[in-house]
């Protein structure tokens, strides 16, 4: 008789292995498109320069946080989640820069985690997060142009205007090098 949680952790074994691949494929396939300056997203819906949409979500407090309490400052919005290899990869990156610029720059990462409360705070202790962690919800997925794939992070100038956009893992001098154009 056929065992039916084999055939089910089998599926969502390849499931997987084909979300990581388009991911990882996507990020490289992109990488002239996906780091150009902000006429690259067609898909978010606001005309006014390309002005970050702004939102506010929970953070793993159980506080309200809005885009807007960080404008004089250089933003780098990291859409992420804790199963995600190129996204756990990039964590200890993020932590680095913004001790390094914590004055100049706020990293806030965005889980798309579906069980994000029960999940994201032992994983945020493990990696040693240092920056705000923010819930997604399906608005901001949507006003964000959809992110269809993590990680997925745009990069805003002080006015929060977005001047970049990386879907796929990018290496910490890829951020840096954004971060010391925009201070």
């Amino acid at each position: 008789m056929i065992n039916t949680k084999k055939i089910l952790l089998i599926v969502v074994g390849v499931v997987l292995l084909l979300v990581v691949g388009i991911i990882a494929t996507d990020g490289e396939s992109q990488e002239t498109e996906s780091s150009r300056t902000s006429p690259a997203f067609s898909e978010i819906e606001n005309e006014s320069n390309n002005k970050a949409p702004d939102f506010t979500l929970f953070d793993t407090n159980g506080d309200s946080v809005s885009l807007s309490d960080y404008e004089g400052k250089v933003v780098i919005l990291n859409f992420w989640a804790t199963w995600c290899g190129p996204c756990r990869m990039e964590i200890p990156e993020f932590v680095k820069l913004q001790e390094k610029y914590g004055d100049d720059v706020v990293i806030l990462g965005i889980s798309v985690d579906q069980d994000g409360p029960k999940v994201v705070p032992s994983f945020m202790k493990r990696f040693e997060i240092n920056y705000p962690v923010l819930y997604a919800t399906n608005e901001i997925i949507y006003n964000y142009g959809g992110i269809t794939g993590v990680p997925t992070t745009f990069v805003l100038d002080r006015n929060l205007i977005i001047q970049r956009l990386y879907i796929g893992y990018r290496p910490a001098y890829v951020f840096e090098q954004d971060i010391k154009a925009l201070i």
